[in-house]
């Protein structure tokens, strides 16, 4: 490994290519000359300087990326040197694809997350920046520096897939809340013993793994709030993908990013991450999960026609069948999931389009497909059944469903249970009997308990 530097991502690219800071200097010279800048003559002493943390002037990042790219096989930008603001921060979920400087950046998110709780200061990326990040990512073949093995062995590997399985089992059944510290802890131990080498033959594993972790670290902290927060742990769960070798899982996780737009209120943005994701599934569960996810994306934008089309692609895709060795972290996706996403859709559709869609149906389904252990959705699908009877006219039932699902979600540490609730106390607002007064009441002392503005 390099040494300390102003300048980290600069040094670990100039480690990568194998050259001497004098045969760079030359090389961008050379390069400079060719373009018309004969001025332009650096020696390796000021190669040094850059690396300190000194900003050379253009055309200069341009000509010392165009040198590099070149030297390591890989297209770079100023930004990936780290010679311009539009590299890797803390404030960006853009990640270097090498490496030991893509770990160096992890470290750095899961120290401000545990340490400084720069909850409210981390920007939220949107639009063309969040969609680019997402492919560069799924696309990007990553470099690895470090040939050391001292970060893993054998019995390391397995106690990480194993601490991952028990987090993601406890996540599915009991919510996040209580465990997204220990997640995030175990992610920052993980980020330095990439830091120290990962041996060859242990590479896919780790990395499995590592994708896995930083997947749930991600979904943990959206369900717990921290929504810029999951982006950078979600964009190091695509990264880690790809060094596994696995897109399937890279885009996987693109649709955990995707809902998080639905659940935020930017249907535009999800629906442009799964176009990104979608050119990249192979698998016949990923490919079904996210035609699944765009038909819900297109109900909540109110196109009712693209909604049934790709939920009808949906369909015939779970119908067809998943494949005989389905994952562990796509498993989830089975007809009940995606009876789920047809009740949301309906819901949503309804609300645009009056009393068309019977949402009622499809959270019942969902209800009777679901299975053991995954406790936090089938409280969703409760408090969803509740308020869909309440919009179509079924206040008794819609108020028994509802006390039902209301004596489940006190035993879930979810603010995606408390904003669903927030949609129930909207459907019962136009009744005003005994029973349906009192679900009110539950329902607005849980959500002061867990607080949380956004509608799910």
């Amino acid at each position: 490994m390099t040494g300390r530097s102003s300048n980290p991502d600069l040094a670990l690219w100039i480690a990568a290519t194998g050259l001497s800071h004098g045969e760079i200097a030359r090389l961008i010279a050379a390069e400079a000359k060719a373009l018309g800048h004969r001025q332009i003559a650096p020696d390796a002493t000021r190669i040094r300087r850059w690396i300190d943390g000194e900003r050379p002037r253009p055309p200069v990042p341009a000509l010392l990326a165009a040198v590099i790219c070149k030297a390591v096989g890989q297209p770079l930008t100023p930004g990936d040197l780290g010679l311009t603001a539009a590299g890797p921060t803390l404030d960006s979920i853009q990640l270097p694809l090498l490496t030991e400087a893509a770990a160096q950046t992890l470290a750095g998110w899961t120290q401000m997350d545990l340490f400084l709780d720069r909850r409210d200061t981390l920007k939220l990326a949107l639009g063309a920046p969040l969609i680019l990040a997402a492919e560069r990512m799924l696309g990007g073949t990553a470099r690895r520096l470090n040939r050391d093995t001292k970060g893993f062995d054998t019995d390391t590997t397995t106690a990480l897939e194993e601490v991952t399985a028990f987090f993601t089992r406890a996540d599915a059944s009991k919510g996040g809340g209580l465990y997204r510290s220990a997640i995030v802890a175990q992610l920052a131990e993980v980020a330095r013993r990439i830091q120290d080498g990962v041996p060859a033959s242990l590479k896919a594993r780790v990395f499995a793994a590592t994708a896995d972790l930083a997947a749930l670290a991600g979904w943990v902290s959206h369900d717990c709030g921290r929504y810029a927060t999951a982006q950078r742990y979600w964009s190091y769960g695509i990264y880690a993908a790809s060094e596994a070798g696995q897109p399937d899982r890279g885009v996987e996780i693109v649709t955990r990013m995707s809902h998080q737009m639905i659940y935020l209120g930017h249907p535009a943005d999800a629906l442009g991450l799964l176009g990104v994701a979608v050119k990249k599934a192979t698998m016949p569960a990923t490919r079904a999960l996210v035609t699944s996810q765009a038909g819900r994306v297109h109900a909540a934008l109110g196109d009712e026609r693209s909604a049934e089309q790709h939920l009808g692609a949906a369909d015939e895709l779970v119908a067809d069948g998943l494949g005989d060795d389905v994952p562990a972290w796509v498993d989830y996706f089975d007809a009940a999931e995606h009876a789920g996403a047809r009740a949301v859709s309906a819901r949503d559709l309804s609300g645009l389009h009056g009393d068309r869609q019977v949402a009622s149906v499809y959270f019942t389904d969902a209800l009777r497909l679901r299975r053991p252990g995954f406790d936090r959705v089938k409280v969703m699908d409760r408090i969803g059944l509740a308020a869909a009877l309440f919009t179509e006219g079924e206040p008794e039932q819609g108020a028994a469903a509802a006390h039902q699902a209301l004596d489940d979600a006190t035993r879930v540490d979810s603010t995606l249970v408390a904003s669903r609730l927030n949609t129930l106390l909207d459907a019962a607002r136009p009744y005003r009997t005994t029973a349906v007064d009192e679900v009110r009441t539950r329902a607005a002392d849980l959500t002061a308990a867990r607080p949380t503005t956004v509608a799910a």
